[in-house]
């Protein structure tokens, strides 16, 4: 019988923390790099992506992040914002964008037939009239050149058409027809958000032109994008790849088997790692020597709500209690901000509204930890200045600590 090799969950962390860049050591210079650590950044909260930037930069600020998704070289910027893995806004490498976009077309399919079997329930249009809203706006934002949703309703009036959205539910309310258009425009790479029009906290994005992105062929872009995910997140089970990537278990399979991952056994069962990650961690198997609690220098970090790192599993034991789970997630399985150590979730954090950082820690910790806790909030308060800033998903620990009188 054969024996697959085993990947601990101290392993597993120890990888973590490099591959994630949760330590000081570890920190880079720009958005880009990190984004290119992390293939992507949850944009769905504005906020995230230049909090988690900013947690693994040597020196952050707004500005030089914004020049990262913004401008770039020649005008040209070095991220990109697109909606992508399980339909979900994410900043990606601009060299990555094409692969990842192809890899993920078939849930822009899906987003487009469900937009408009929802348009047409609502409002009764048809495709023929779907397809002229939508030559429609963006002939109004090529002229224009950029645009926010109110200026492209102005233009067409259409987009101004009102639909109830959860009919008969407690959370019932209007949209306008805009907001389907546009998400499904964005989703098939026609056009990308823009500076926001307040600061960059802001949810008010304009819309611009997108830049054409090469197409990849659909076989190569997902087994491009599954060995991007196994390089920064594996050892990986197919159930995480799947859950993390939006595709089905077949699919999930063949771009795996692409990758030429090697099997492993974890605690939760069998994960996939690059060949040449294997190597890499097998140096760490002796944790009574120079092992991963070793080898690596310890760090804590001060995760905003939706980072990629606490999003990148759906197995997330091995760096979650998951007694902790409910105070954490939202019921929807949204993450809120989150405080690291070596690896492991330790607590929560939260700004008051007066611009004092409250946290909590779920877990009994080191006074190295403590230490090292107190001084990225000293970090974090810096790069936010006077900046207020709201998750866009409110979890139970995260409310209570905004409310709760500063520590």
């Amino acid at each position: 019988m054969t024996h697959l090799p085993r990947i601990t969950a101290d392993q597993r962390r120890a990888r973590l923390v490099r591959r994630h860049l949760l330590t000081t050591a570890a920190r880079v210079e720009g958005a880009h790099e990190v984004a290119d650590a992390l293939i992507g950044l949850h944009a769905t909260d504005p906020a995230t992506v230049f909090l988690a930037a900013a947690a693994r930069m040597r020196a952050p600020t707004p500005d030089a992040i914004d020049q990262s998704l913004y401008e770039g070289p020649a005008g040209v910027p070095v991220l990109e914002r697109i909606r992508c893995m399980r339909r979900t806004m994410f900043v990606v490498p601009a060299r990555l964008a094409p692969a990842v976009l192809s890899a993920t077309a078939q849930n822009t399919d899906r987003l487009r037939t469900e937009g408009m079997a929802k348009l047409n329930q609502a409002l009764g249009w048809d495709e023929r009239y779907y397809a002229a809203v939508r030559r429609d706006t963006l002939a109004a934002l090529a002229d224009r050149g950029a645009a926010t949703a109110a200026q492209l309703a102005a233009d067409v009036p259409a987009l101004r058409e009102q639909l109830v959205v959860f009919p008969g539910k407690s959370y019932e309310s209007r949209q306008r027809a805009g907001s389907t258009v546009l998400g499904v425009l964005a989703a098939e790479g026609h056009i990308r958000r823009a500076r926001p029009t307040g600061s960059w906290t802001s949810a008010q994005f304009r819309w611009t032109p997108a830049r054409p992105l090469p197409a990849v062929p659909v076989a190569e872009a997902r087994a491009t994008l599954a060995r991007h995910y196994l390089a920064a997140y594996g050892p990986a089970t197919a159930d995480d790849v799947k859950w993390w990537t939006g595709w089905n278990l077949t699919d999930t399979r063949k771009a795996i088997a692409a990758t030429g991952a090697q099997a492993v056994e974890l605690d939760e069962g069998t994960g996939y790692l690059l060949p040449e990650d294997l190597e890499d961690l097998e140096e760490l198997e002796d944790l009574d020597g120079p092992g991963p609690v070793a080898r690596h220098a310890s760090g804590a970090v001060l995760l905003p709500g939706l980072d990629p790192t606490p999003m990148g599993w759906r197995h997330r034991d091995w760096y979650l209690e998951p007694a902790h789970t409910a105070a954490l997630f939202d019921r929807n399985g949204n993450i809120g901000p989150t405080v690291w150590w070596d690896g492991r979730i330790i607590g929560a954090w939260a700004q008051h509204s007066d611009g004092h950082i409250n946290h909590h820690l779920l877990t009994d910790a080191p006074a190295a930890a403590r230490a090292a806790v107190d001084e990225e909030i000293g970090r974090l308060t810096e790069f936010l200045s006077t900046t207020p800033v709201t998750p866009a998903y409110r979890t139970p620990l995260e409310r209570r600590l905004a409310s709760a009188a500063p520590d």
